[in-house]
């Protein structure tokens, strides 16, 4: 029973992650707008991303319990490059994403320093739902915020609490998913409730 169990929640993560952020992408592209998007929360959610990821192959953990992580980052950048363009300065990722890039050799260097960094991503990651939270708020209108993305990405929580159980038992990996899981189907509640009405031009 266990390994149909982790095969399947193994790869039905991957699947949803590999289109996760495109139902999010899609939605900008449509609306021309980055409206409802918080800038920090994305910026939070990415350095959590790089920082999990990072954690993950310094210990070398299984590939599959985490594989999804690259294909999230990659997305998270292209998200926050559509932000960047429709704020109107795409210039202003750079500084940004050179940051990202020279913190995935620094997060290395040492064991205490991802360590401490890990210790840290739950914080950083419940930060960026925090932060999206707070702006759904202020605004009341969940804009170009797609509730489909953080609908699979509360399910892709679910499906690595139980790998994370079935495999490494990391305490450390395995409470930080609970936390997100507990966030993201907070958002995602958040974003439909804020969620506007189309109205159908005559």
């Amino acid at each position: 029973m266990e390994g149909p169990l982790l095969w399947f929640c193994n790869w039905s993560t991957l699947a949803v992650c590999a289109a996760l952020k495109l139902p999010q992408i899609y939605a900008q592209l449509a609306a021309r707008s980055a409206r409802g998007i918080s800038l920090p929360s994305l910026l939070l959610e990415l350095a959590g991303f790089l920082v999990f990821l990072r954690y993950q192959c310094y210990y070398g953990n299984p590939l599959l319990t985490y594989l999804e992580y690259p294909i999230l980052i990659a997305q998270d950048v292209v998200l926050l490059l559509c932000v960047f363009h429709f704020n109107g300065n795409v210039k202003q990722a750079v500084p940004y994403l050179a940051v990202f890039v020279s913190s995935w050799f620094i997060l290395s260097l040492q064991k205490w320093i991802i360590d401490l960094a890990m210790n840290l991503c739950t914080f950083i990651s419940a930060a960026s739902k925090f932060a999206q939270l707070q702006y759904l708020w202020k605004v009341q209108d969940s804009g170009a915020v797609s509730a489909l993305t953080w609908g699979l990405s509360a399910y892709t929580c679910a499906t690595r609490i139980i790998t994370t159980l079935m495999t490494t038992n990391d305490f450390t990996i395995l409470i930080r998913f609970v936390i997100m899981l507990a966030l993201n189907i907070w958002v995602t509640a958040t974003v439909l409730r804020y969620r506007k009405p189309i109205i159908k031009a005559e």
